[in-house]
């Protein structure tokens, strides 16, 4: 798949607080994950990949599914119904600016965030088994800026579009060049207080 067909592939947007909710659950996560990594999977082997049951993936893949985040794919044969990511990617909005959807927002947030120290910390254990330009590669840092929210907005869109190249790879894996692995790029965006001191 070119850049520009994956370009043209939908961009999720959820700003309902009921869709939010529902995608908050570390199984549902590591299920979306999982269908995001490997393409069209079926329960059954989303559940071995995941940990947990065939009926507790089959639940949560339904769930899913009810929000639009997964939906049946086109079967191989009758015997099989694998599921598959709508979107590639996901952004949220809390535009309805109510106390509901703004909650909900940040119970996303929160369990993403979880989610990705929880896989800092995984990486942190086996670092030293990884070779040697992978072993560098990985990790956290962290930036301090003084941006206006237009500035940042444009900061976030650019960040965006030089991301693409590299998750269009996400839906056609011919485009991935030798020794490419997944890696997980977590951003965190968060307007800090001023101190009084004429910041």
């Amino acid at each position: 798949m070119s850049l520009e067909s994956w370009k043209k592939l939908p961009r999720q947007v959820v700003d309902d607080p009921a869709a939010m909710r529902a995608f908050a659950h570390p199984v549902r996560l590591a299920l979306h994950e999982l269908l995001m990594r490997a393409g069209a999977t079926t329960a059954a082997d989303a559940a071995r990949e995941v940990g947990i049951s065939q009926a507790l993936a089959s639940y949560h893949l339904r769930q899913l599914a009810k929000y639009g985040f997964v939906e049946q794919a086109e079967a191989r044969d009758e015997r099989e119904r694998p599921w598959k990511a709508t979107s590639l990617t996901q952004n949220w909005s809390d535009a309805e600016s109510s106390p509901e959807a703004s909650a909900a927002r940040g119970l996303l947030e929160q369990v993403i965030a979880e989610r990705a120290l929880a896989r800092l910390a995984e990486w942190q254990e086996r670092r030293m088994d990884e070779p040697d330009p992978w072993r560098t590669s990985g990790g956290i840092g962290n930036s301090y800026l003084y941006v206006t929210p237009d500035e940042l907005a444009a900061l976030d869109a650019e960040f965006g579009r030089l991301l693409e190249p590299l998750m269009a790879r996400i839906a056609d894996p011919s485009e991935r060049p030798e020794g490419a692995r997944p890696v997980l790029l977590t951003t965190l965006l968060v307007p800090l207080p001023t101190t009084g001191t004429g910041d």
